[in-house]
């Protein structure tokens, strides 16, 4: 029913969205940007591992590349709320990009420091939660409440094609001319996303009144107070439609304030637990992967590559569907539906040693967390008060970023005990029953 939905031509929610001349600069300079950002990781590995002991060394080099997503994902919320989006992405982008760009520059005059890798592992781990923050906070500003579904599906086909292109291409690129030009590559796609970012005409920040910036200020009794709305102009576009706000005198400015907020809201709290504990089963997903490719299906490097590309491939093909397909009446019932499916999709994993069962299980698991995905995000940008979007999405996105590992903990011991199927019963349960939970809510 869904593929026959986006093939008797229900796209136009990609068209409007794309139509929108600020939206569609921003998404393909994004785009771009994570083309490189794929294979920056696979060149930096590269460049670690022709270092003497190299092999030892990656784990280090994960942690930086990783450990300070957290730090930042603190710092890159009230930055986003507090100063225009557009420029925040740019700065961004320029001080990443030129931490990319030096090494390639070191080689030209001389050999490079081993520990530079390093540090510019934990640079980009810094700055990481920037545009996974600050896009999605933007989006509410550029397109229609009706057309965020298919803006956020956009931005999910982007992470999944530069999952697939970017690693495949920064290898061809590392045979052929060394990981120093991948980082060169990454450091001119930072440039185009800074610019990107900077012809975007439509200001992405929200304006608070006077007398909320001058506390002392005296009030005009009156005068009455309106919601601030961005006005249309010969250099902007006409403004998307947004859900009621809350007076900017009634947000919290504190981090604390923030968390507060969001934790008041069931439904936000509901779905990122329930996000959370999925996130926990792809982690240890992530790990039974290659595990299974190398002890019980054959192809070994082959079935570890057809398992991520199954993966890939469903996640695309959900993306697309669920950009096109909106849950209108009842998105939590929705989300609650696909997410239960996807768990389902981890049973397959006690078929094992049969490839092609355990490879339809991948696709399925992908195939429909990207609509929860999607869904989900379009559900928060309604929900989350238009001056703490940068915040919200960056807490929430950084507790995401923080459950992989959890499941990849959990499910090691089990595997290295070879109980793969207690560990493909966690990995259901895990992901089935705050889907469940979800499922009995109202909304």
């Amino acid at each position: 029913m869904m593929v026959n939905d986006v093939a008797g031509g229900r796209l136009a929610g990609y068209r409007r969205a794309l139509s929108r001349r600020d939206f569609r600069v921003l998404w393909l300079g994004s785009s771009v940007s994570l083309v490189g950002d794929g294979m920056t990781f696979v060149a930096l590995t590269w460049l670690v591992l022709s270092q003497p002991d190299g092999v030892r060394r990656l784990g280090l080099l994960t942690v930086c590349h990783t450990l300070p997503v957290f730090v930042g994902g603190l710092l890159a919320g009230p930055v986003l709320d507090r100063f225009d989006k557009r420029h925040v992405l740019a700065v961004d982008s320029v001080v990443r990009g030129g931490a990319m760009a030096s090494i390639p520059v070191v080689s030209l005059v001389g050999e490079v420091p081993p520990a530079m890798p390093f540090v510019v592992a934990a640079v980009y781990g810094l700055f990481k939660m920037v545009p996974l923050a600050g896009f999605p906070a933007a989006i509410p500003d550029l397109v229609p409440e009706r057309d965020r579904d298919a803006a956020n599906a956009l931005e999910s086909l982007s992470f999944s094609l530069s999952g697939m292109i970017g690693p495949a291409l920064g290898g061809v690129l590392i045979a052929g001319f060394g990981g120093e030009a991948v980082l060169a590559f990454d450091a001119l796609s930072y440039a185009l996303f800074a610019v990107a970012a900077l012809t975007v005409r439509r200001p992405l920040v929200v304006r608070r009144p006077a007398s909320v910036r001058r506390p002392f200020a005296v009030r005009r009794p009156s005068v009455v107070r309106r919601p601030l709305a961005p006005q249309a102009s010969p250099a902007t576009e006409p403004p998307a439609e947004a859900a009621t706000e809350p007076p900017l005198d009634a947000v919290p400015e504190s981090a604390r304030g923030t968390l507060m907020t969001l934790l008041r809201d069931r439904v936000l709290v509901a779905t990122t637990l329930a996000f959370m504990a999925f996130n926990i089963a792809v982690g240890m997903l992530l790990v039974t992967g290659p595990w299974l490719a190398k002890t019980q299906l054959q192809g070994g490097p082959q079935a570890l590559g057809l398992l991520l590309a199954a993966l890939a491939a469903g996640e695309l093909a959900g993306a697309a569907v669920a950009g096109a397909r909106t849950p209108r009446a009842r998105p939590l019932r929705a989300i609650a539906g696909v997410q239960l499916v996807a768990a389902a999709g981890f049973l397959a994993l006690l078929t094992a040693p049969l490839t092609i069962t355990v490879v339809t299980g991948f696709l399925v698991i992908g195939m429909f967390s990207a609509p929860m995905t999607i869904w989900a995000q379009s559900l928060r940008m309604a929900r989350i008060p238009a001056p703490l979007r940068g915040r919200g999405f960056a807490i929430l996105r950084t507790l995401m970023q923080a459950t992989p590992p959890i499941g990849a903990a959990i499910v090691t011991p089990l595997l290295a005990a070879d109980l793969l199927g207690p560990a493909a019963l966690v990995m259901t349960l895990v992901a089935a029953v705050p889907a469940a939970v979800l499922l009995s809510m109202k909304h």
